[in-house]
């Protein structure tokens, strides 16, 4: 069979729309919230937000130490100032954009394809993937002073 008429099962979703849509445009609205106030409460001045625990007890920066500076820079448009806070911040937002955007488009259709055994165990190399590469850079990031989190 020709790879264009490969069939892939689909499981359909029985909810009304109104429920499918709720997950994806909860989680929109919490990110909207959440970068509406961080546009207008600077996390550069102390006081606003928390300390990070591994700064603060450890002394050392988190792989994601820096990212709400990064994304307060992001939100304005600094893309220079979001790198310098955390650089990895810059791969991980169109992502979690692109993530978002097939569970929208998802829950809109109301059907989700089936998850193969291969797809299954690709996907868990892929987390396991994305969690080497958080824990290699926050461990690379305090030795080499660019990738500091810019305080």
């Amino acid at each position: 069979m020709h790879p264009d008429h490969i069939v892939v099962p689909q499981r359909d979703d029985q909810r009304s729309l109104i429920r499918r849509l709720a997950g994806p445009v909860g989680t929109a609205v919490i990110a909207v919230g959440a970068c509406s106030y961080l546009a207008v409460v600077d996390p550069n001045e102390s006081g606003h937000y928390p300390v990070c625990p591994s700064r603060a007890l450890l002394g050392i920066d988190c792989p994601g130490c820096g990212g709400m500076r990064g994304m307060y820079c992001l939100i304005h448009g600094d893309l220079a100032g979001a790198m310098s806070h955390n650089v990895l911040l810059l791969a991980i937002v169109p992502i979690a954009i692109i993530f978002w955007a097939i569970w929208l488009v998802r829950a809109i259709r109301g059907s989700y394809p089936e998850v193969t055994q291969r797809q299954f165990k690709a996907r868990n190399r892929m987390l396991i993937g994305g969690l080497v590469v958080l824990l290699a850079f926050g461990v690379i990031r305090n030795f080499v002073p660019y990738l500091g989190s810019g305080v």
